[in-house]
């Protein structure tokens, strides 16, 4: 097999500049790197993955931890996240938490110290004080998303005017009879997602005078089948029955599109629906939502992971903290009350 050697010589270039241009590390320009991918490929020569790492101390692996698996969101993110590294010439490792409750520490205390990644992803964890220590002990950079987490660098969504954003949606509507399918306690963990939800949910409630009715919430597990039960308990009492509903989720606003239609009700005219996310399946449900983009907070995590690992000399500070975006996305599910 060539070696690094006679990729140069056809290249017409040094081996430091092979180097560089295989590896993605410094630079190089595009026609060096032209000449140095054509003459690879014409030798069948690769990089081994063994020799660059014991050069550089690299390994070219990052870690992801996320707590879920099987959600469309933590997947989205990966996916961002996994994409964006395999752009920058990153293989990624990943760590799902969903379990006994035993994986985070076999991560945090073992997994990620042995030194097989260069860097961490964390996905809606709260990182603890002792968990940070140990990766900054070991000079592996660290990136959080979902929420503030103190000296590490975090991309962070507020939950609260998320939701205020889609209850403010159905009270410009017109309706006051407005329910909310938020988190159960199991869920209220990292963040307090749930809760800063319904935070937001019954600050906007207030704000338009709107009397909080305890009567209108129901705690599902953020699932299209939990969504489902709490709706069929919201909407299939004989009388006030609530003439919208804010879901925390939207697998849990399309469980209640369906809970909604097997009780023989119409979306949007006896009951409109919103969720958070804009789910792969909004768009088919005609859900209303509010988008937060979780493929694009994969790809901000690794952006922010790149400018700590290959740092450029002239890049300027950066908040530890960088808000992420959001959208209200209006469909089908949501309309004016029926004022029959």
């Amino acid at each position: 097999m060539a070696g690094i050697e006679e990729v140069a010589k056809l290249a017409g270039v040094s081996t430091a500049t092979v180097s560089r241009a295989l590896s993605g590390r410094g630079h190089v320009s595009p026609a060096s790197k032209a000449k140095v991918v054509e003459a690879a490929a014409r030798l069948g020569y690769v990089v081994s993955s063994n020799a660059s790492s014991l050069a550089s101390g690299r390994t070219r692996n990052i870690g992801v931890v996320i707590p879920f698996l099987n959600r469309w969101f933590f997947l989205s993110v990966l996916e961002g996240a996994q994409q964006s590294l395999l752009r920058s010439g990153y293989d990624l490792t990943l760590y799902n938490l969903s379990g006994d409750g035993q994986e985070r520490s076999s991560v945090f205390e073992h997994f990620l110290l042995r030194q097989r990644v260069d860097a961490v992803i964390a996905v809606s964890l709260e990182l603890t004080e002792p968990e940070v220590a140990r990766l900054h002990d070991l000079g592996k950079p660290l990136v959080g998303v979902g929420g503030p987490i103190p000296g590490v660098r975090t991309l962070t969504i507020d939950d609260a005017a998320v939701a205020r954003l889609a209850t403010e949606h159905l009270i410009a509507l017109g309706h006051s009879r407005i329910a909310h399918i938020g988190g159960d306690l199991e869920f209220d963990l990292d963040f307090h997602l749930p809760t800063n939800r319904r935070i937001g949910y019954e600050g906007a409630l207030s704000d338009a005078g709107i009397e909080i009715d305890q009567r209108l919430f129901a705690p599902a597990d953020f699932t299209i089948r939990g969504g489902y039960h709490a709706a069929k308990q919201l909407l299939g009492v004989p009388h006030d029955r609530p003439t919208a509903i804010f879901a925390a989720s939207d697998e849990m606003a399309i469980g209640s599109i369906l809970a909604a239609r097997d009780l023989g009700l119409s979306v949007p005219r006896d009951v409109s629906i919103v969720g958070i996310d804009d789910h792969d399946l909004s768009d088919f449900f005609g859900l209303s939502t509010v988008a937060q983009f979780p493929r694009l907070q994969g790809e901000k995590a690794v952006e922010i992971l790149m400018e700590q690992l290959e740092p450029e000399a002239d890049a300027p500070a950066h908040a530890a903290a960088t808000p992420l975006p959001y959208e209200l996305r209006v469909r089908s599910s949501t309309a004016r009350p029926d004022e029959r």
